[in-house]
């Protein structure tokens, strides 16, 4: 991945989510990366794949769909989307930067691993093109207030795009769903704790067979100052930078000592 800074103006925009090629946080990030670059394609999901993670298609095969002039809908995950969007429709001449979401709720911690939103924006760094995620903090039963994304993302992204980055890293962006101009302020933040699916919710459907649904309650740690999901609950965008190498180096070090 390049270091040097993006012009958006000449930038040439890929989006891409999870909820779907008809899902309302893709309009409002398609209205954003319309603001900022008049070269935008967008390449997602069929159907909503909230949870998909950096799942690929490998079982069946995978079709393209053509909605219109640089818009395409995909019968994949998130990562099939961005896989087939540089390798195949745009690879005469690949994206500049890739924007994913809006999510319709946070990816906060250690949602990051299961998220589809975050899995396009992990594709598109791997492939080396400079990738963000985007996703509006809704929790359960809240409206979405998108005008909160369409506020204060854009601000975000241009000075991400100004920047110099390193290799192998994502940025994750979430916002509060707060009205605009409720919003404190951006905060670069570290990955939170929170975890998913402890709540598991069982009943018989009428053949007598039990189901279950994975139910949306997290254990979370709002109050550690620094992190995305502090900084979201006192009223911040949270900008988090995720690298991509999951090695832990001191643990390697001292696996070192047991395997020489």
């Amino acid at each position: 991945m390049s270091s040097m800074p993006i012009d958006l103006a000449k930038a040439r925009i890929l989006l891409s989510n999870d909820d779907g090629i008809d899902a309302p946080g893709l309009k409002v990030l398609e209205r954003i990366a319309r603001a900022l670059s008049r070269d935008v394609w967008i390449v997602a999901p069929e159907r909503e794949q909230s949870g998909a993670g950096h799942s690929l298609t490998l079982r069946q095969p995978l079709r393209i769909r053509r909605l219109g002039p640089k818009r395409f809908a995909v019968d994949g995950t998130p990562t099939d989307c961005v896989l087939l969007a540089v390798n195949e429709i745009m690879k005469d001449h690949r994206p500049t930067l890739l924007l994913s979401g809006v999510n319709h709720g946070g990816n906060m911690g250690e949602d990051i691993t299961y998220s589809g939103t975050v899995a396009a924006a992990m594709e598109g760094t791997l492939i080396e093109v400079r990738s963000i995620a985007c996703s509006l903090a809704t929790v359960n039963g809240q409206k979405p207030i998108w005008d909160a994304a369409a506020a204060h993302l854009p601000e975000v992204i241009r000075a991400l795009a100004a920047a110099p980055w390193p290799p192998n890293t994502l940025v994750n962006v979430n916002v509060p769903n707060l009205p605009p101009d409720e919003i404190r302020g951006v905060k670069a933040t570290a990955q939170g704790q929170r975890k998913l699916g402890g709540n598991i919710v069982g009943a018989t459907d009428p053949r007598g067979r039990p189901y279950y649904w994975i139910g949306p309650n997290r254990d979370e740690d709002a109050e550690k100052p620094g992190t995305d999901i502090w900084a979201v609950a006192q009223g911040y965008v949270a900008v988090t930078p995720a690298f991509l190498d999951l090695t832990h180096r001191a643990a390697l070090a001292s696996l070192g000592e047991l395997f020489p």
